[in-house]
């Protein structure tokens, strides 16, 4: 029964015991350096001041003082205090006094392994390891040389290797800050290129939609301001057409930014357009006074979605492009050929070729469609034909480099 009351007050006891000493280490670590440095020097010069006999002080004092103050800059300039500390120690030796201020000793040993190089250390321990040996063989009583200089020679051991864990684990700590850095910098950039391929890939998508809706609206207005004299049927006809194209456009955007937004059910009602939609593509152009015949070799169920759309707007721009740029009258013709692994696209109309630009063009068209191309492995070649006429045409990768790229 009393041992059994008596073990819980022994564990509390420990357990305050633990407690207290983690809050003196706790409060001794929130202390400024200089703080920190000068405790040791202060408490070795207490312990001589309370401990030798007054004839004794001066000397003793003077020692103790020569001793612990250089450690004060230990942190600031390491192998210099190292070196006062020693030569200190040294006169002392050779005056023949014994004081606890050797101790300061293997401080200034630690602080060496713990901030400078191999080297440093090596030559600091082997200094130390001189003084045990000068100190053992004089100091040591009734010839016991061996175990005083086997427990002095553990604690110089232990000092510089405690300090060349310091600083490995200073070293380790810092490749890794840098390390975590270098990553932060690269998410960074990483972060920075897809918001600016994100940029240019709505531009690209912006530009397609607005610039082919609104060629055809153009047309198709021109048409019915036209016939509406002669024939106010066919008027009536384009203007519908005008505001279906106008619809197909507010379609097309809310489908193109709905993707950026979760609650947009818009994205979802209308799939993107591919290859199935050519058809009514040639039929819209056809109304705005462009006939197109639109012809697909090969099944095409098994064409990836964003390459079918890559596909349409290929087609788009390039229908676009003619229905601009070419005089009523003009034919154009889409072919288009799907394997397992590629996809030719082949636009072609009967237009005159046009006078070739003194310098690149401004627009967005072509350079948009090769940005398209070029992210399925394939190359736009664009230009006239040799009996007059004007060709688009590009082959997609839908395997490989080119649907990684994609």
């Amino acid at each position: 029964m009393t041992e059994a009351a008596a073990e819980p007050g022994t564990a509390d006891r420990v357990r305050h015991r633990d407690e207290v000493r983690v809050r003196w280490a706790t409060a001794a670590s929130r202390l400024p350096p200089v703080v920190r440095d000068s405790l040791l020097p202060t408490l070795l010069l207490l312990d001589v001041v309370t401990t030798y006999a007054p004839q004794e002080l001066p000397v003793r004092v003077a020692l103790t003082a020569a001793l612990a103050l250089p450690l004060l800059w230990r942190r600031r300039a390491p192998l210099t205090v190292f070196g006062a500390v020693a030569a200190a120690a040294f006169v002392q030796w050779l005056m023949d006094v014994q004081l606890p201020a050797d101790i300061a000793l293997l401080v200034a040993l630690y602080t060496v392994a713990a901030n400078s190089g191999r080297r440093g250390t090596l030559v600091a321990g082997a200094v130390v390891e001189a003084g045990a040996l000068l100190a053992c063989l004089r100091w040591a009583t009734d010839g016991a040389f061996l175990t005083p200089f086997v427990a002095v020679s553990a604690l110089v051991v232990a000092a510089a290797v405690l300090g060349v864990n310091v600083r490995t684990t200073r070293a380790y700590l810092a490749a890794l800050e840098e390390r975590a850095a270098r990553l932060e910098q690269e998410r960074e950039q990483r972060a920075r290129l897809a918001v600016a391929e994100e940029r240019t890939r709505i531009t690209r998508e912006m530009h397609d939609i607005v610039t082919h809706n609104l060629s055809v609206m153009v047309a198709l207005t021109d048409a019915a301001v036209y016939a509406q004299h002669r024939s106010p049927e066919r008027t009536t006809t384009a203007m519908l057409q005008v505001a279906e194209t106008g619809r197909q456009a507010l379609t097309d955007m809310r489908r193109s930014l709905g993707i950026l937004r979760t609650d947009e059910p818009d994205a979802e009602r209308h799939p993107l357009p591919g290859i199935a939609q050519l058809e009514a593509l040639a039929d819209q152009m056809c109304a705005a006074g462009l006939p197109t015949g639109v012809e697909v070799q090969g099944g095409h169920t098994h064409i990836p979605a964003t390459a079918q759309l890559t596909v349409y707007r290929l087609v788009q721009e390039a229908l676009t492009n003619t229905l601009k740029h070419t005089p009523t009258g003009t034919h154009a013709k889409v072919r288009i050929r799907c394997t397992t692994g590629t996809v030719t696209v082949d636009v072609t109309d009967s237009g005159p070729c046009p006078p070739l630009p003194a310098a690149a063009p401004s627009g967005h068209g072509i350079p948009g469609m090769r940005e398209r191309s070029a992210a399925y492995g394939g190359t736009l070649q664009a230009g006239p034909l040799p009996g007059g006429g004007w060709a688009v045409r590009t082959r997609l990768l839908l395997d490989g480099d080119g649907a990684a790229s994609a």
